[in-house]
């Protein structure tokens, strides 16, 4: 089976953040997990390089957008690459190939029925002498009374027009904007309103969230929109008339899964028609906010091309994520910036808290309390004491040397039944309880070492005690596996060690084997990390 994932792309004019990450990271387990099965997978994201928050940057640097946008890219990269991410391509809206790809996705439209020409008013501030982005407009929700942008409201979710909102202003120089008539092409969103309702009915595997936000647009009647703006950084318009305009940035972001997905199977030799045919399925991973962009915008452009491309079939749209109790605010650097954690922390134990924390079906909080009870008490205390106890034993009493076994039904029974549930778990989005399921097993397999009391049947019983540390080797090597989506680190340590295969079935391991010299899985956090970290939130 081919498997797309496509991670949300995020704007390239400043520093990723946990928020970022929480909302990431089912992406990567879901590649993961499913290389591990053999299929063939394509998971691909980027950074977002065009947009105002980069020209808005860029002005305050007094750089050049390109600039500002190669800076946080390379940024971007190298945190993803810290944490783990697993990317077959991990591309960028400023390259050629992606504005190549997405001109010639516009030019082939661009003659349909889906899309027309419309004069329109557009903000302009007479302040500042020019035509003002969607972004640069802020003014009052008109469905919630909150402070919202002109192209949408971050409280309720809603998606505007300038024009929409109440008591508009610049929001560089605070004055009123008028509004002058100017020449656009729109996207005929409502001619897709009996497929997009069919396609939000028939998923099963959309979240909550998703399929509720997306009903609610449908509900209150889908409005066409522009696809060009007059701006000057981003994608030409590729049509006569429109040289000083650029393609507004929902109708190119979005088309990054088609751009990366086509140079990964440009590079691969392979058949970009069936990645995005039916016999594909198709995971979207992103935050909340970015859910109308996924199951509205995307579908629709996919629908406007006269190509027959897959629609999603799977929306994983998490929730937010706060910090010590507060809502995240970058302009306030209430953040913990991942640029911050490289290098600094196991990247092992801010993806499990994350994963068994995080803001899956409901806000969730990050606490540095909570973080380093999660890689004190579970990585370290429950996994890493397993994994130690086990080795170093078989290392003292028994020469670093596999002893010899047979496999307790029971807990060959229940490893079976871990690769099947964890499995399911894991393709249907539902990351926290997979690791659930393999943390409670983990805690199970203590008990058992304490049980059956190696350390005392070493002296009288051998054969018991090499039948109990077998089974605790044969236990080792299959969490391996398990976790390997959710824990690469650690995991690939252990596949190392014993030699592994990186295939999702049940593990085994010989008698007699030499354990090689290990380490530490993980390390113990002082608690003074907690004030450290609180202080410099702070400060």
């Amino acid at each position: 089976m081919n498997i797309l994932i496509g991670g949300a792309w995020f704007y390239a004019n400043g520093s990723l953040h946990i928020g970022h990450i929480a909302s990431l990271l089912p992406g990567d387990i879901i590649a993961r997990y499913y290389r591990l099965k053999g299929e063939n997978v394509c998971y691909v994201s980027g950074s977002d390089c065009h947009g105002t928050p980069i020209t808005i940057r860029a002005k305050q640097e007094s750089k050049s957008p390109y600039e500002i946008s190669e800076k946080y890219h390379n940024e971007f990269v190298e945190g993803f690459n810290y944490l783990g991410f697993s990317y077959d391509y991990y591309g960028k809206t400023s390259s050629t190939e992606h504005k190549n790809f997405v001109k010639e996705f516009h030019e082939s439209v661009y003659n349909s029925e889906f899309i027309y020409e419309k004069e329109e008013p557009q903000a302009y501030c007479e302040t500042c002498n020019k035509f003002l982005p969607d972004r640069l407009v802020v003014g009052i929700c008109p469905n919630c009374g909150e402070k919202a942008r002109g192209d949408q409201c971050d409280h309720c979710g809603n998606i505007y027009q300038p024009e929409e909102l109440k008591d508009i202003k610049c929001s560089e120089c605070g004055h009123k904007p008028v509004f002058i008539s100017s020449k656009h092409l729109y996207l005929a969103i409502s001619k897709f309103e009996d497929k997009l309702i069919k396609l939000v009915d028939n998923q099963e595997g959309w979240r909550k969230n998703a399929v509720s936000f997306t009903n609610r647009y449908i509900n209150e009647g889908l409005r066409d929109r522009a696809i060009t703006r007059d701006l000057d950084w981003g994608i030409d318009v590729p049509k006569c008339g429109y040289e000083d305009k650029k393609i507004y940035i929902w109708a190119e972001n979005v088309l990054g899964y088609l751009s990366s997905s086509y140079l990964y199977c440009k590079e691969e030799k392979i058949s970009f028609d069936d990645l995005w045919g039916n016999d594909t399925k198709h995971y979207y991973v992103h935050g909340k906010d970015n859910i109308p962009f996924h199951t509205i915008i995307l579908p629709s452009l996919l629908l406007a091309s006269d190509k027959d491309y897959k629609l999603p079939d799977n929306i994983i749209s998490c929730e937010y994520l706060t910090l010590e109790g507060r809502k995240i605010s970058t302009s306030e650097n209430w953040a913990i910036w991942v640029k911050d954690l490289v290098g600094k922390y196991n990247p092992d134990s801010p993806r499990y808290f994350l994963i068994a924390n995080g803001p899956e079906k409901r806000d969730a909080d990050f606490s540095w309390r909570g973080f380093l009870n999660s890689n004190n008490g579970e990585l370290l205390g429950a996994y890493g004491n397993f994994v130690n106890r086990t080795l170093v034993f078989i290392k003292k009493s028994f020469q670093s040397k596999v002893p010899n076994g047979f496999i307790n039904k029971n807990i060959k029974n229940e490893i079976e039944e871990l690769y099947e549930s964890v499995g399911r778990f894991i393709s249907g989005g539902e990351l926290k309880k997979g690791i659930e399921e393999v943390f409670n097993f983990i805690r199970k397999a203590n008990k058992y070492f304490d049980e059956k009391k190696p350390w005392i049947t070493v002296k009288k019983e051998v054969e018991k005690c090499e039948e109990t540390l077998y089974n605790c080797v044969y236990i080792i090597v299959n969490l391996a596996i398990l976790l390997e989506p959710f824990l690469p680190f650690s995991s690939n340590k252990l596949i190392k060690w014993f030699r592994l295969s990186k295939d999702w079935k049940v593990q085994t391991i010989e008698s007699g084997y030499i354990i090689p010299e290990i380490e530490i899985l993980f390390e113990r956090l002082d608690k003074k990390i907690i004030e450290e970290e609180i202080e410099k939130l702070t400060s």
